[in-house]
Formats: C-alpha cells, sequence, structure tokens
C-alpha cells in the first residue's frame, strides 16, 4: 500500500522573495525532494494547504485530523510547521486513529540549499514504515511519540518533554 504524504506548508516549503525580503509559499517541493533522493516508494502526495504553522487554527488542524481518518493510507507522513508541530501531533494523538502518522518539517527552507529537510523527510518515510499504530514526530534523526515531545526553542531541536522542557 502507498504512503500518503499530506503537505501543510511550514518552513519546509517556504521560498525567498529577494524583492520584497520576505518568504513566501509557491508550491510544495515534496516531489522534487523524493526524485533527488531517488525514492522508489509507492507514495500519494496530498497538497492540504500552504501555510507557515504560526498561522495554523483549529478548523486546519481538523482538516488534517478528517484527512488522517478518511484517507485508504494506513501510513501517513504529515510535512508541518516546526513551532506548532507538537500541537497537531496531539490532535492527531487525542484522535486515536488506528494508523501510522509521522509529522515533520524543517528549521531551514528546502530551497536555501542548506536544509535539514531532507533529512527529516526521508526519517520520517523509514519511520512510518517500522513503527507500530500511533502518531508521532521525527525530527532531527529522532521519533518521538506525540504526547512526549516540545521544540526546545533555545536550540532548535525536538525533544521529549520529561526532559524538563518548558
Amino acid at each position: 500500500m502507498a504512503i500518503k504524504i499530506l503537505v501543510t506548508g511550514g518552513t519546509f516549503d517556504k521560498e525567498y522573495d529577494e524583492i520584497a525580503g520576505k518568504l513566501y509559499f509557491k508550491h510544495t517541493h515534496v516531489p522534487e525532494i523524493l526524485q533527488l533522493g531517488r525514492s522508489n516508494l509507492a507514495i500519494d502526495i496530498c497538497p492540504l494547504m500552504m501555510i507557515d504553522s504560526l498561522e495554523m487554527t483549529a478548523a486546519d488542524r481538523n482538516l488534517i485530523v478528517q484527512h488522517c481518518r478518511d484517507c485508504a493510507e494506513e501510513m501517513i507522513v504529515v510535512t508541518h510547521g516546526t513551532d506548532t508541530m507538537e500541537i497537531t501531533a496531539q490532535e492527531l494523538g487525542r484522535a486515536k486513529l488506528n494508523k501510522t502518522i509521522v509529522l515533520t518539517g524543517a528549521m531551514v527552507p528546502y530551497k536555501f540549499g542548506s536544509s535539514d529537510g531532507l533529512f527529516n523527510l526521508g526519517s520520517a518515510l523509514a519511520f512510518v514504515q517500522s513503527l507500530g499504530k500511533g502518531v508521532y514526530v521525527a525530527m532531527n534523526g529522532r521519533c518521538f511519540d506525540w504526547d512526549n515531545v516540545k521544540k526546545n526553542r533555545a536550540s532548535g531541536i525536538f525533544e521529549e518533554v520529561a526532559q524538563g522542557i518548558d
């Protein structure tokens, strides 16, 4: 069975407008990343939205949960902005879907050339195929349970909540 990739935007898919000096969304880079990585997995890419996760609403999160619930695939990767990734992971975790769902993102946009997005997406695809049913966050080469992860804004990495992160 195919792996569903739900695209929601985030830094992962941002580009830089040199004239305006701002980051913006044009289209998802997931197909290009998969081609660059020579992926031969059966993947169905579904762009849901192209927004910064700080602008994500409860309705947007409900849409993500609904797509995960309704899609035929049992393995799902969600590309997501890192600022509120753990909030969406919690919503998915509380939904108790009988699927393997892995959220991932990037601290640096793919188009910048030095992005961690390629590594994180590759890790998420490996995790989604090897983990049991549940919701996870895959960042920085690690995988976290949905209810035990937080972004450490000082270091720019994801860690377990049990490590005392505020």
